[in-house]
């Protein structure tokens, strides 16, 4: 009997401290801005994470600038940020602040790559030093890149290198230009296949020493921002059939000169016509 009762009155005492924790959370999220709706169903991400485990994490979320919704949006994507130690948390928000991804401009990163406060600090800084030293890239067009195009954190930092070369030595785009048109979003094996195609048109023509070329090229919009079929129609003017014969027969080329993958790997360094790019790049 003793032990019947006492059984009884730790399971009572369980629930009601349950209870507690679950209104301390539900307060504490209101006063966030959450709605309802969130709250509901970051309760259902909750079960196995401590209360103040849960409300720390969040807390560091919306510090950095991050409204409800897309905290709720990027939690539900990623409950696994729910079990990063806070210390680890605290750290990695610090480092990113200083990337200038405060301010709100985590948003599109943390849902397209919310792998950016799981991956291991070194990788976060291989790719940061391939854009900032490699690719010289000024520390806005850095926090820009990192906020428009956030798939280059999972991207291999020889292979993000070699992306940039191909633009700057083989097609001549400006380091602004790159920013702009959020170029480096896209695989190289897109842009290559459509860079080579339109060259071999006639369409393209890599720009001599002084940025001129014989023919006005297409603009990098109309090459990688528009679906195959309106890139063949408008910016090519070639057939489907055409393009598909072009990319087996590229393919192999590239499979035969795989050794010679990176014909660009020159030192790079901003000469005057690079001066522009800081007061250049547009939202």
């Amino acid at each position: 009997m003793r032990l019947t009762r006492y059984s009884l009155e730790k399971q009572r005492t369980l629930v009601a401290r349950g209870f507690v924790e679950r209104e301390k959370v539900i307060s504490s999220l209101l006063d966030m801005g959450f709605s309802d709706i969130h709250i509901n169903g970051l309760l259902h991400l909750w079960p196995g994470t401590h209360t103040q485990q849960l409300l720390d994490i969040i807390s560091e979320l919306i510090l950095l600038g991050l409204n409800p919704e897309p905290v709720y949006m990027a939690l539900k994507q990623s409950p696994q940020l729910l079990k990063l130690p806070i210390v680890h948390m605290k750290k990695r928000s610090g480092y990113l602040r200083k990337l200038g991804l405060g301010e709100g401009k985590l948003k599109t990163v943390l849902l397209c790559s919310p792998e950016i406060f799981t991956m291991h600090q070194r990788d976060i800084d291989s790719i940061v030093g391939v854009l900032k030293e490699k690719c010289l890239f000024t520390v806005q067009q850095v926090t820009k890149i990192l906020h428009r195009c956030p798939y280059v954190l999972r991207e291999d930092p020889g292979e993000l290198e070699y992306k940039f070369q191909y633009a700057y030595f083989r097609m001549g785009v400006k380091h602004s230009d790159m920013v702009r048109t959020d170029f480096l979003q896209y695989s190289i094996t897109k842009i290559k296949q459509r860079h080579v195609f339109l060259e071999r048109l006639g369409r393209y023509q890599t720009p001599d020493k002084k940025g001129q070329t014989h023919i006005t090229n297409p603009l990098l919009k109309d090459i990688l921002r528009v679906s195959e079929a309106e890139f063949l129609a408008r910016t090519a003017c070639s057939s489907a059939e055409e393009f598909e014969v072009f990319k087996k027969l590229f393919a192999r080329e590239e499979e035969e000169g795989s050794e010679s993958h990176m014909p660009y790997s020159k030192s790079l360094s901003l000469d005057e016509d690079e001066d522009e790019d800081e007061e250049e790049v547009e939202e």
